[in-house]
């Protein structure tokens, strides 16, 4: 998270890395989405997709978008993170786990490299 790049290391190898942005986060006990600008733990680097997205919503009266938290499901979470992507033109969107919670994650280009 330091870096804000998403990193997968292959088992032959090849490891794949891009720039990273957190979007927000389903707590899966209580189906709780949090928007990462409203997350403290999430660098403020972090968080200019989800500002994006946030702005996006004050224009337009959207109350999911500019709310810090509401309860939803793991489809409007994909719903939350792929608006952000269009909006941020990402090339795409990964969700990780962290501990109960599943991650959004829109990412830049993809490099390919292999470890020596």
């Amino acid at each position: 998270m330091s870096r804000g790049n998403l990193l997968f290391t292959f088992t032959d190898g090849v490891v794949a890395s891009c720039p990273a942005q957190i979007v927000g986060s389903l707590d899966t006990t209580d189906n709780s989405w949090l928007w990462a600008w409203a997350n403290p733990s999430i660098p403020d680097p972090l968080k200019r997709d989800s500002l994006r997205v946030k702005d996006f919503g004050q224009q337009r009266k959207i109350s999911r978008l500019v709310s810090e938290e509401w309860v939803g499901t793991e489809e409007d979470a994909w719903r939350m993170a792929a608006l952000a992507c269009n909006l941020c033109e990402a090339q795409g969107v990964y969700r990780g786990p962290a501990g109960t919670a599943l991650v959004f994650i829109t990412f830049g280009k993809v490099e390919l490299s292999r470890q020596s």
